[in-house]
């Protein structure tokens, strides 16, 4: 309180004077707390007590207020979204953001997310879908891969290690594409994760098959090159999603808005 004791004394009996009544005894070594003391003293503790909850209250509601907590997939977190969120943070700098990256539909309960970035048709049953890109795929490898800079055709990829990961749209799809039919495509490399594709394929133990949005910071590093062949359109794209029962808060408003006009580039 930065008082001294002598200030403290001073005020007590001044509240007494006012009070007409003896809130504390003296004694010979220190104070006592009189009837009406105690009566007063634990009235105020609770008020006190009372306030610092509500303060409390307040203080975590403006904290909640400015959280706003994503979920998408690593692979587009690691190479799209993570190269742009500085233009978010520097426009938002009181908003605290929690990014989840999870391969299944995440569950948008009251202690859930408040928006995902999901790929897929763009129909999810309880969801506001906005659509933010669409995607295409592509056949990459190492610079160092051997052989790699022979490959003049799509034909010649299939003779290739295949690397996949557990898309909907595979090889077969994108051999299809290019026209190339009659072959036994041996997809030798398998991952469930995107990213780990891209890095493997990176490391040169094959060729990958690879999403327009996701690669492009291997081919601007020079990781990855592109081989020959048509860029096939993905059937699905990327959309930003929320619960259609639930009012988006300012902050998570906010990150929406942005992700809607960010440079897809």
């Amino acid at each position: 309180m930065h008082l001294t004791a002598s200030a403290v004394s001073h005020h007590v009996r001044k509240l007494e004077s006012r009070l007409g009544l003896s809130l504390f005894q003296r004694l010979a070594r220190g104070v006592a707390l009189t009837d009406q003391g105690r009566q007063l003293a634990d009235a105020a503790g609770t008020a006190l007590a009372d306030m610092d909850g509500v303060l409390r209250s307040l203080r975590l509601a403006r904290e909640e207020r400015d959280r706003v907590r994503i979920t998408t997939l690593h692979s587009l977190a690691y190479t799209w979204l993570l190269p742009r969120l500085g233009g978010f943070t520097r426009a938002h700098p009181h908003i605290q953001l929690r990014v989840d990256t999870e391969i299944a539909l995440t569950r948008f309960d009251d202690s859930g997310p408040d928006l995902g970035v999901r790929h897929g048709a763009g129909h999810w049953p309880g969801l506001t879908a906005h659509h933010l890109m669409d995607d295409a795929l592509f056949p990459v490898a190492s610079p160092a891969f051997p052989g790699v800079d022979q490959v003049t055709e799509p034909a010649q990829i299939a003779e290739l290690p295949l690397i996949a990961d557990q898309a909907r749209q595979g090889w077969h799809d994108w051999f299809r594409a290019a026209d190339v039919h009659g072959r036994k495509l041996e997809e030798r490399y398998i991952f469930s994760n995107t990213t780990d594709a891209m890095m493997a394929a990176a490391q040169g133990i094959g060729v990958a098959l690879a999403r327009e949005q996701i690669v492009v910071p291997y081919l601007r590093s020079g990781q990855l090159i592109r081989l020959p062949g048509p860029a096939m359109p993905a059937r699905w794209g990327y959309y930003a999603i929320y619960p259609s029962h639930r009012r988006l808060r300012p902050a998570a408003q906010a990150f929406l808005d942005w992700l809607l006009a960010v440079d897809k580039r």
